[in-house]
């Protein structure tokens, strides 16, 4: 049970689809059709991405009038999301930089 749960959530967090869709709601909470914008994906792929989220718990909607607004669940995904900035750049930088220069 524990290890589909890990697995659910670290494809989740792997998919560059919501990769895009997480990375524009950092700045700010936004709506569909600014998710759009943001991303350049199209409806379809961005409604089934919110989707995976929400169900993993990444992201939270509120209704505002007609929209729905959707933001980072700021208690256990924006403080990942900052323990992964740190560790990419204290341990990663280097092997991607090593990488794009054997292109």
């Amino acid at each position: 049970m524990i290890k589909r749960a890990y697995d659910l959530f670290l494809t989740t967090l792997a998919n560059m689809n919501r990769l895009k869709i997480i990375s524009s709601l950092r700045r700010k909470n936004l709506n569909v059709g600014e998710i759009l914008t943001e991303t350049g994906l199209n409806q379809t792929t961005v409604s089934h991405n919110l989707n995976r989220l929400k169900t993993c718990g990444f992201v939270t909607v509120e209704q505002k009038g007609r929209y729905r607004y959707y933001q980072l669940n700021k208690e256990t995904i924006t403080p990942l999301l900052d323990i992964i900035d740190k560790h990419v750049k204290n341990n990663c930088r280097n092997v991607i930089a090593k990488k794009n220069r054997q292109r």
